[in-house]
């Protein structure tokens, strides 16, 4: 049976391409298209292997150990992360979570209460509803904000240098 790890990230090199593709029987993807299947005969993953095909950093993956959103990687006789494919699934959902607009603390959330054994999402709508009400501020701030710089740029329109005052810099703001 297959199993469908996202995160293959399209602009990867090609040698990391390659190291992957040799792994048959694991379906890589980016942006929910599905690219390659190949087979895990080696079901581990370095750090650089993992962050290369994630499209992301080696940082940023200890980074994401660090707070909880990746669990520790195991260590490899000479202290090298090996990750299991499982890891670039996880990367993803982070992902994911930030192009919503979630914050790493509440994409951990969503995490540690998948990984306690329970569904997330409960959870995940009341995030997004939130995250809507968030947005659609931002959005009537950004209305706002329009109508007034319009009205600025109008009342500048046929500017009269002769009635500004060296006091008020710009009459017109």
């Amino acid at each position: 049976d297959r199993k469908v790890v996202p995160g293959l990230h399209p602009d990867s090199s090609p040698e990391s391409w390659e190291k992957l593709l040799m792994r048959p029987q694991w379906t890589f993807q980016y942006r929910r298209r599905s690219i390659v299947t190949c087979d895990t005969s080696e079901t581990q993953m370095r750090i650089g292997e993992l962050a290369e095909a994630a499209g992301t950093t080696a940082k940023t993956l200890r980074f994401y150990e660090e707070q909880g959103l990746l669990p520790a990687a195991e260590r490899t006789a000479s202290g090298y992360r090996d990750y299991d494919p499982e890891a670039a699934t996880r990367i993803d959902f982070i992902h994911r979570g930030q192009a919503a607009g979630l914050t790493l603390a509440q994409i951990k959330q969503i995490l540690d209460i998948r990984d306690g054994g329970e569904i997330p999402c409960g959870h995940v709508r009341d995030l997004l509803d939130v995250r809507l009400k968030d947005i659609e501020r931002q959005i009537s701030d950004l209305v706002s904000l329009r109508d007034n710089v319009a009205a600025l740029r109008d009342a500048a329109a046929e500017p009269e240098p002769e009635t500004c005052n060296a006091d008020e810099v710009c009459r017109y703001l």
